[in-house]
């Protein structure tokens, strides 16, 4: 509840800079680069706000170059899990009564940092740990997670000011309450600013955290909490550990101050939490608010008369901007037969300039996926498609390790409409293209809509608006985020609130308001000036 009614400092979305050859911004980023690259870490957990060290290492390597070695991290054990949530549970009674004013400055303090001081760290620590290229990285690390803390801070306030109507005499209100426990964030590698933004969310409410990030994203998770303390986090309220998913659950799920889970990942291990928190539902003080973003099978369909060149553009850039580990890569696609020919030449033709490479060298488009275990899965779909009777591979197909785990972007063209990479995620630099007759548009959306148990992006490409009115309705259902005439990634924080449906997640759109009240329990409170002092009613009191 706030305290007082302030204007909030402006809050607009982060400018993007250009890293073009020659401006100071690019100078500076290399640079940081190469002071990331000489120097070896060694990253604690941070439990109550101090380093815990365990002497149980694991490297650090970027993924285009796993013969470098950045670092290690510790890892912890369950031991460590019940440290960190004792550490949140201790921290709770004085975050929760903090002043609203007062988080908010934290993460706005944050946001600043980040896009000051620490910019290019944090760029050259997410490009050489999950291997983005500067512009991605940039979007990323630093513009995104800096909105998502800004923007969260507005949707808060927002929500505060959220407050009934009173009768008179009577004053009603209401309280914006933290839930009743620790939330768990389990995060990503493919998105600092998610891996940042769960655990930030839920913490701005009132909400302390035990915070897991992706064995691959460490590096950066470890330096968003530098930044983090350095605006005025008190320790306790977000406590890092790092250890296995099923250790961490093993101790979090049957706890009975559990109150809550932040996820993104995939949607097996998704559905391996719900089970889990279903079959421990008696322990727990509350019912566990569970928000996920998960997997995705996400598509480009485009009519018989859409631009054959956009079309083309939005699958390389759809497809392959960092290596397709985008929730929102596309990853199908279904063209008609009479714009196929000049649409295979123009991505032939764009594959053939696209570099692929190390972070190092800016001119590369393509990076590496993120670790082996990756990079054997592609490796593996692409020989089974080149020998498939029901596919064929139209560009790309090779692939190398011995330097990083690079897969050259891949299209895969479908002979039938079912073929396995039209339907199961892959989550890499491959795209799956099945082509279909001018007439049998609604046929071909029926095998859309049925294709994938995932309904997260979407991309429509006509030139009727007739036709985009009713492909709108027809696929509404089968994307959170729909695009008409553009490619289905590179949603904005506060312009395209992200997340899907299905088996995509729960859809309560990060950024927004509709995600930070999942993170509070209101309280009505009733307050009444002049109490009644008499039982019956005034009507009643004479014949």
């Amino acid at each position: 509840m706030p305290k007082g009614v302030y204007r909030l400092p402006n809050i607009t979305n982060e400018p993007i800079k250009s890293y073009a050859p020659g401006s100071p911004e690019r100078k500076e980023l290399k640079a940081q680069i190469s002071e990331v690259k000489a120097t070896t870490v060694d990253l604690p957990m941070i439990i109550g706000g101090k380093e815990v060290r365990t002497g149980k290492l694991a490297d650090i390597r970027p993924p285009h170059d796993h013969k470098h070695l950045l670092g290690h991290y510790h890892q912890g054990d369950a031991s460590h899990v019940q440290m960190a949530i004792e550490a949140a549970l201790k921290a709770k009674p004085a975050w929760e009564k903090m002043g609203w004013e007062s988080r908010a400055a934290i993460f706005l303090k944050a946001a600043d940092l980040l896009t000051g001081p620490y910019r290019q760290k944090m760029n050259a620590v997410t490009m050489l740990g999950q291997s983005k290229n500067a512009f991605q990285a940039e979007i990323d690390c630093v513009c995104e997670l800096a909105d998502f803390f800004r923007y969260n801070v507005k949707n808060m306030y927002e929500i505060y000011h959220m407050q009934p109507n009173s009768a008179p005499g009577i004053w009603n209100r209401t309280v914006w309450r933290p839930l009743e426990g620790f939330i768990f964030a389990l995060t990503p590698f493919n998105f600092t600013s998610i891996a940042g933004n769960l655990p930030g969310a839920p913490a701005l409410m009132g909400n302390v955290c035990v915070w897991k990030p992706s064995k691959t994203a460490v590096y950066s998770a470890h330096l968003i909490m530098e930044i983090l303390k350095e605006a005025g986090l008190p320790d306790g309220v977000i406590n890092l550990v790092y250890c296995s998913g099923p250790t961490a659950a093993d101790v979090i799920f049957k706890h009975k101050d559990f109150a809550g889970v932040h996820f993104t990942g995939s949607t097996a291990v998704f559905n391996d939490i719900w089970a889990n928190i279903i079959n421990n539902i008696d322990k727990y003080r509350s019912y566990p608010r569970i928000v996920g973003e998960t997997g995705g099978k996400d598509y480009i369909f485009a009519d018989p008369t859409a631009s054959a060149k956009e079309v083309a553009t939005a699958i390389v850039r759809g497809a392959f901007e960092y290596q397709g580990q985008k929730c929102s890569a596309a990853s199908r696609a279904y063209i008609p037969s009479n714009l196929w020919p000049e649409i295979e030449t123009l991505v032939k033709k764009d594959l053939a300039e696209i570099k692929v490479g190390g972070i190092e060298d800016f001119r590369n488009f393509v990076n590496a996926v993120i670790d082996e275990t990756s990079f054997n899965k592609l490796s593996a779909t692409i020989d089974a498609a080149k020998t498939s009777k029901d596919a064929e591979i139209v560009a790309g197909g090779t692939y190398d390790k011995s330097v990083g785990y690079f897969i050259q972007p891949t299209v895969i063209r479908a002979l039938k409409p079912d073929y396995i990479t039209m339907q199961e995620e892959l989550f890499g630099p491959i795209i799956t293209i099945y082509v279909y007759e001018p007439d049998k548009v609604e046929e071909t959306l029926d095998i859309l809509d049925k294709g994938s148990a995932y309904a997260l992006t979407g991309a429509i490409f006509s030139n009727d608006r007739n036709r985009i009115e009713k492909l709108t309705e027809r696929l509404t259902h089968t994307a959170g985020n729909f695009y008409i005439n553009d490619k289905p990634t590179g949603a904005v924080v506060d312009q395209q609130p992200f997340g899907g449906g299905r088996a995509s997640g729960t859809n309560d759109k990060a950024g927004t308001v509709f995600n930070l009240l999942r993170w509070v329990s209101p309280q009505a409170i009733k307050e009444t000036f002049v109490p009644a002092t008499n039982y019956m009613y005034p009507n009643f009191l004479e014949e």
